[in-house]
């Protein structure tokens, strides 16, 4: 792989920082487009947003802070996600809109031999890696559960999946030294809080998972530099898990000889320590663990519900997969309700933690027929009938179906 051009992409991060603003006003921010996302008992239209700096049309689920939804039609066109249309999500408004990338430092303290301050330039020195991995937020798809539940009110496009280069996080922490009785790593960006009594977001990792190998410090997505909304200069990345453990505008590394008992690990992003994270709603006295893994999907890209096919013809069928924290093992579709399932065709394999394309051809006899599409992961972890609820909105990852009328006319 090719190493981290230095003197090329410092000259990226200047420019690109230099201009990037966030002050945005709700005018100046919307096209004259909308998205239906459709979620249970919503009616409304969401604007697409085209002023956000890097950004093309997104739907607009929120200004500030950013909260930015891919749609859904981008995934049919590439397994890479582009930058451009990289679902944004952020948890305080205080986000800088600058950022000078020759005084940028990376910190790393704590239970260590030796405090690091690593330039942009010492990270480019090191080894590099690369990595293709998906970045989900934990809330996908929280606008369909039933009953509701507050939060951002995602349809299925707060997700992406990114080519990802940067040295892994082993890499520096050995560099650093960790000591002996060092049981987790805590990590924070430049965003702040509004209030200054709110929270700082920082999130942790087990010692050993955070010296696995495969968690990395990414400088580089899809080739080019981070966008700024997306993590410039430096983010996290820790492939299989839930994003909100992919700390944007990281700059502050913590190694701690204690549990991390911050909000953002202590009380919030936590799931029912129950199968799928699933309870009843209103049920109480459920222990609660902080949410980790991802889990298998399968979505249909190429055919929205609603659509008309030729009957007894072969129409094709294709859409995107992944494993969570494993590769995809298999995707297969239903025409019973799930009683028998046919098997898809995979395409190219860009590794466990990516998307993975899928493809069929079917011959549907004249009338309305529900497909459904399953992914197994190599696991052997499989997506379920009936979608799991908790009061969160996290983890959801039913079977997707979709409606399709078969005509002897055109479609």
């Amino acid at each position: 792989m090719d190493r981290f051009n230095t003197g090329l992409n410092r000259r990226r991060f200047l420019t690109g920082a230099g201009l990037a603003t966030l002050s945005l006003t709700s005018s100046s921010a919307l096209a004259k487009e909308f998205a239906d996302l459709s979620p249970p008992g919503d009616t409304s239209f969401r604007a697409f947003a085209t002023a956000f700096p890097g950004k093309g049309p997104m739907i607009l689920q929120r200004t500030r802070p950013p909260l930015l939804e891919t749609p859904f039609n981008v995934f049919d066109k590439s397994i890479i996600t582009p930058n451009d249309q990289f679902y944004v999500r952020w948890h305080w408004a205080n986000i800088p809109t600058k950022i000078d990338a020759d005084a940028f430092r990376l910190n790393v303290r704590g239970q260590v031999n030796l405090n690091l301050s690593l330039s942009l330039q010492d990270l480019a020195a090191m080894p590099s890696v690369d990595l293709v991995a998906v970045n989900q937020c934990s809330g996908n798809s929280r606008g369909f559960f039933q009953p509701r539940v507050p939060g951002a009110q995602w349809s299925n496009g707060s997700m992406g999946n990114a080519r990802w280069t940067g040295v892994r996080l082993k890499d520096v922490l050995d560099r650093a030294g960790v000591k002996a009785g060092a049981v987790a790593v805590r990590f924070n960006g430049l965003d702040q809080p509004v209030m200054p009594d709110g929270p700082d977001f920082m999130k942790s990792l087990a010692i050993d998972h955070a010296r696995d190998g495969e968690v990395m410090i990414a400088y580089q997505m899809n080739g080019e530099q981070l966008p700024l909304l997306n993590g410039f200069p430096l983010r996290l990345v820790v492939p299989g898990w839930y994003a909100t453990y992919w700390v944007k505008m990281l700059n502050d590394i913590e190694v701690l000889d204690k549990p991390d008992d911050n909000y953002w690990t202590a009380k919030a992003y936590l799931i029912p320590d129950t199968p799928m994270a699933s309870i009843k709603p209103g049920e109480t006295g459920v222990k609660m663990v902080p949410i980790n893994r991802m889990v298998p999907r399968s979505f249909f890209t190429n055919m929205p519900s609603g659509d008309s096919v030729a009957a007894d013809t072969p129409v094709s069928l294709r859409g995107i997969a992944f494993g969570g924290d494993a590769g995809v093992k298999s995707t297969d579709l239903s025409l019973d309700g799930g009683m028998t399932w046919l098997p898809a065709q995979l395409g190219k394999d860009e590794g466990k933690y990516s998307f993975r394309r899928w493809e069929a051809s079917l011959n549907l006899p004249r009338g309305r027929h529900n497909v459904l599409v399953r992914c197994t992961n190599s696991n052997g972890d499989m997506q379920p009938l009936a979608a799991s609820w908790n009061p969160s909105g996290f983890m959801r990852n039913p079977i997707e179906t979709v409606g399709l009328f078969a005509t002897h006319g055109d479609r």
